[in-house]
């Protein structure tokens, strides 16, 4: 247990004052130890108020999306029990496929952070700890990313302190056939948080864009490991555009942002643990059955492709029809014609409006 994240959580969960007593009952730490823990969280950015017979209370919160700020406010079981925090990385979905893999050390690049439970160190090498660490739900945030990459090998563009760049690594019972529907879960899970946390009008273009008003808001990304009928591990990246205000010229007219759609500053570190409790309860419905089944309606309901005319574009030829939806293993439905269907499964393909990005 993080005594901190315990207490940055107890003081969030308060609307009032929590009393040293209070707090050392709580967590079972001397009241010496509980205010030499509230020294250290002012010392990194949170304002703390401490009044006399009263106890403490929280007043104000850095603008970061570091671990502890993050991991005091998941409510989850396995989504983000370990969290890696750099300022800036290369590719935050890179490094979850190293520390994957075994390779590095949990503390590389500039601001790293390690977890709490880092203290195997002195007992096995880096790769070791890598490896024993980068466990189902391990979650990798990065203020900035200098080389992140989206869909098919493009450039995604996180500038610091304004995006929201994450990546999650999970280790599922899975054939790896049956990956690609893990997007359209994490999709449902972003277009969720964007709803309730903004009341966003937000839709998902199949299968891995969050859109509103025909302008991107996120980006999802999902790699994997594996072999013949058994998959090592994936990483689902999420690149968010949260306070962003200008875009390069490549993409302004078809990117948009959530601070620009509410006219307010997001909050980052909420978000990614509203995205993170999300995530979690949608998966364990996925992982039951394995498919899209119990998922699918409330899928269908936000996915902005239903009954549109599209364009798919496919590497043995390009075609046209109008979607009508996903079926139970996540493959978009395309009409052609005179009735005639045909299953698109998103792999290399992409599906494009005919008149627009939607």
């Amino acid at each position: 247990m993080d005594s901190k994240n315990e207490i940055l959580r107890a003081l969030r969960e308060c609307r009032g004052s929590v009393s040293g007593q209070e707090l050392s009952e709580q967590l079972g730490i001397s009241r010496t130890a509980v205010w030499k823990h509230i020294r250290a969280l002012q010392e990194e950015g949170y304002a703390i108020e401490a009044a006399s017979k009263k106890g403490y209370r929280l007043v104000g919160v850095p603008d970061t999306i570091a671990a502890r700020e993050v991991g005091s406010r998941l409510n989850t079981k396995r989504m983000g029990k370990t969290i890696y925090y750099f300022e800036t990385i290369d590719s935050t979905n890179q490094y979850a496929k190293r520390i994957a893999e075994g390779e590095g050390s949990p503390g590389r690049g500039k601001g790293g952070m390690r977890p709490a439970n880092d203290g195997m160190a002195d007992a096995f090498s880096a790769g070791d700890i890598a490896q024993a660490l980068a466990r189902d739900g391990t979650l990798i945030i990065a203020d900035e990313q200098t080389a992140g990459k989206g869909r098919s090998g493009r450039h995604w563009v996180t500038p610091p302190k304004e995006a929201v760049a994450f990546s999650l690594i999970l280790r599922p019972e899975l054939a790896p056939e049956r990956i690609s529907m893990v997007t359209l879960v994490m999709g449902l899970a972003v277009a969720d948080a964007f709803r309730s946390l903004y009341g966003i009008d937000a839709g998902i273009k199949w299968p891995n864009d969050i859109v509103a008003k025909g302008k991107k808001l996120c980006g999802i990304l999902t790699e994997m490991s594996a072999e013949i009928g058994e998959v090592h591990y994936i990483v689902i990246g999420v690149g968010i555009n949260a306070n962003l205000t200008a875009f390069p010229e490549e993409i302004r007219f078809i990117a948009t942002s959530l601070k620009l759609e509410t006219g307010k500053d997001i909050n980052r570190a909420e978000l990614i643990a509203k995205v993170m409790e999300n995530f979690e309860r949608l998966y364990e419905v996925f992982e039951k059955s394995g498919s899209l089944k119990e998922l699918k309606d409330a899928y269908q309901a936000v996915c902005m492709n239903v009954d549109r005319p599209v364009r798919v574009l496919d590497p043995k030829g390009a075609y046209t029809g109008t979607a009508r939806g996903i079926d139970d293993e996540g493959n978009l439905i395309v009409e052609t014609g005179e009735g005639a269907c045909r299953k698109v499964s998103s792999g290399e393909v992409s599906v494009r409006g005919i008149y627009g990005y939607v």
